[in-house]
C-alpha cells in the first residue's frame, strides 16, 4: 500500500510540478568584463552604484570571487560545468561546449525540474555565429556541434535588453515550476557608451589603480568605464523591479557577478587579479544574512556546484568546483579552498592576425592563488603584450608614446613592454596588490614558490592539460 501511495505522489509530481514549488527560483545576473573593485559596496568611492549596493547589503558580498579564466568564453565554461575550461576542452575561444560534457542547465531541468533559460548579451557557449565567422559557424552547423538548443528550455535572442528579455522569460515558465534564468548585460564590455544618472565622473577626481600609470588617456578611459559600470546599475534595478512586481522576489536567489575582468592593461586577458577576480554578490532571503561579507577563496569552478545544492542536486564528482552553500547559510562547518587556478589560451581573432600574434589574441599561461601568493607559468612569454579591445583607446597609446619617449616608470616598462616575459612570476599580494614586484628568483620565497608549483602541476594533471607541467 505504501509504495502505491510513494507512486501516486511522484506521478503527481511529475505531471503537475507541484513538488517543484519549495525549490527557489535563480536569477544570475552575469555583467561582462567587470573587476573588483569597482562597484561601490566594496568601498570604491568613485563608482556610485546604489542598487547593487542595496543587493549587496540584502544578502552576501564576496571579496575573493575568481573567473576560472580572464575572458569571456572560458569563464563562462567554468560557471557552466563547475570545471576548468581546459578540463572540458574549451581553450579554443571559438568552441562550442561539447556534448559529451554535463552542465548545470542539465542537471537542473533533469534532476530538479527546473526550467531553464538564456538571454541577453552572447552566452558564448555554442561557438561563434555563423554570420560572423563563416567558416567555424558553418562547420559546427554542418556537424552539428552546437548543444544549447537541447541544454535550456529558453533561448532569448530578441534584443529587447535585459528588462524586456526577462519579461519574455518570465512568460514562458510554466506554472508552478522554479526556474533558473541567466541574463547577460553588454555592460561592461567595451567601448564603453552608456552613462548613469549622475553623469560622467570627473577623471581629475578618479583614484587610477596602482597597476596603471596616471596618464590623461588613462584617467579618461577609468572615467568612460565607471559611466558604464553606473549606467548597468540602474540595469539591474530594473531587472530587480520586475521580480518584485511579479512577486517573485522572496523566492529567488539572485546572483550578481562578473564574468571576468575589465579591459585594461593588467586585466582581462592577463591572469593578475584584475583580471579574474570580479564581484559577486548573491541574496538568498531566509536564509543568507544580510549585510553579510566573505574573504573566502571561490572559483568560477564553484558556482555550478552552489547552484546545484541549492536545487537539492547532489554535484557530480567529475566536477572540480566545490559548492559554497554552507556558507551561504552560515554553516560554520564549511571549508573553504586553499587555492584558485585559472587558465589562459586563445582570446579570438579580430582580423589582426600577423607574425607577431599579442597577447590580446593568443597567450598560454596557466596561475594559482593562496590567500596571499600568486604564481603565473607563462609558456609562451614570447608574445608581446597587448590589451585586447581597447588597444586603439588613449590609455594603450599613451602608454606606447610614453614608453617610447623613454619617460614611463620603470615598473610599467617591466610588466608590459619587456620581452621576453619571465616563465614564472610570483607576488606577494599583501605587500605588492598590485602585482609588479616578481619575487620568483629571491630565495627567501624559494619554499612558497615549490608548493605553487606543485598545487598547479597536481591542477593541470587532473585537468589533462596539454601544457608542459611546472614540475616532472
Amino acid at each position: 500500500m505504501k509504495i502505491k501511495i510513494i507512486i501516486l505522489v511522484l506521478s503527481i509530481c511529475l505531471s503537475s510540478n507541484i513538488c517543484w514549488a519549495a525549490k527557489p527560483n535563480i536569477l544570475l545576473l552575469l555583467s561582462d568584463d567587470h573587476s573588483y573593485p569597482f562597484v561601490g559596496t566594496y568601498g570604491n568611492k568613485d563608482v556610485r552604484t546604489p542598487n547593487l549596493d542595496q543587493l549587496a547589503a540584502e544578502g552576501m558580498r564576496f571579496e575573493r570571487m575568481f573567473a576560472t579564466s580572464p575572458s569571456c568564453v572560458p569563464a563562462r565554461v567554468g560557471l557552466m560545468t563547475g570545471r576548468s575550461p581546459i578540463g572540458v576542452r574549451m581553450g579554443r575561444f571559438t568552441s562550442p561546449l561539447p556534448s559529451d560534457i554535463v552542465a548545470l542547465p542539465d542537471l537542473l531541468r533533469e534532476q530538479a525540474g527546473y526550467y531553464f533559460g538564456i538571454g541577453g548579451r552572447s552566452y558564448h557557449l555554442d561557438g561563434p555565429d555563423t554570420s560572423v565567422a563563416p567558416v567555424v559557424g558553418g562547420i559546427l552547423d554542418q556537424n552539428g556541434l552546437r548543444t544549447f538548443a537541447d541544454r535550456a528550455d529558453y533561448v532569448d535572442r530578441s534584443g529587447l535588453g535585459p528588462s524586456g528579455t526577462f519579461i519574455n522569460f518570465l512568460n514562458t515558465v510554466p506554472s508552478g515550476k522554479p526556474w533558473f534564468f541567466w541574463l547577460s548585460f553588454d555592460s561592461v564590455h567595451h567601448p564603453w557608451t552608456g552613462i548613469g544618472p549622475l553623469g560622467m565622473p570627473d577623471p581629475a577626481k578618479l583614484t587610477v589603480p596602482g597597476y596603471l600609470p596616471d596618464l590623461p588617456g588613462v584617467r579618461n578611459d577609468l572615467a568612460k568605464h565607471i559611466a558604464e559600470i553606473e549606467y548597468l546599475d540602474v540595469s539591474v534595478k530594473n531587472v530587480l523591479n520586475i521580480l518584485q512586481q511579479r512577486g517573485l522576489s522572496n523566492t529567488t536567489v539572485v546572483v550578481f557577478m562578473g564574468d571576468n575582468g575589465m579591459s585594461f592593461p593588467h586585466a582581462k586577458t592577463t591572469l593578475y587579479d584584475p583580471g579574474t577576480n570580479v564581484p559577486l554578490l548573491i541574496r538568498w532571503p531566509g536564509t543568507t544574512a544580510p549585510g553579510s561579507t566573505t574573504k573566502e577563496l571561490i572559483s568560477g569552478e564553484d558556482f555550478a556546484p552552489t547552484m546545484l545544492e541549492i536545487a537539492g542536486v547532489a554535484p557530480p564528482a567529475v566536477m572540480s568546483g566545490v559548492s559554497f552553500a554552507k556558507l551561504l547559510k552560515g554553516d560554520t562547518s564549511y571549508i573553504g579552498r586553499k587555492y584558485i587556478f585559472t587558465a589562459r589560451a586563445t582570446h579570438g581573432s579580430d582580423g589582426r592576425m600577423h607574425s607577431n600574434i599579442a597577447t590580446s589574441t593568443f597567450d598560454l599561461s596557466r596561475s594559482v592563488r593562496s590567500a596571499n601568493f600568486k604564481l603565473i607559468y607563462n609558456t609562451t612569454p614570447n608574445q608581446p603584450f597587448e590589451p585586447p579591445d581597447m588597444y586603439n583607446d588613449p590609455t594603450w597609446i599613451e602608454m606606447k608614446a610614453a614608453f617610447a619617449a623613454g619617460s614611463l616608470a620603470p615598473k610599467f616598462v617591466k610588466a608590459y613592454f619587456t620581452k621576453p616575459r619571465p616563465t614564472y612570476e610570483l607576488y606577494k599580494l599583501d605587500t605588492d596588490p598590485s602585482e609588479l614586484i616578481n619575487l620568483s628568483g629571491n630565495p627567501l620565497y624559494a619554499q612558497t614558490l615549490l608548493e605553487l608549483k606543485l598545487a598547479l602541476t597536481e591542477k593541470m594533471v587532473l585537468d589533462w592539460d596539454y601544457l608542459p607541467t611546472p614540475l616532472r
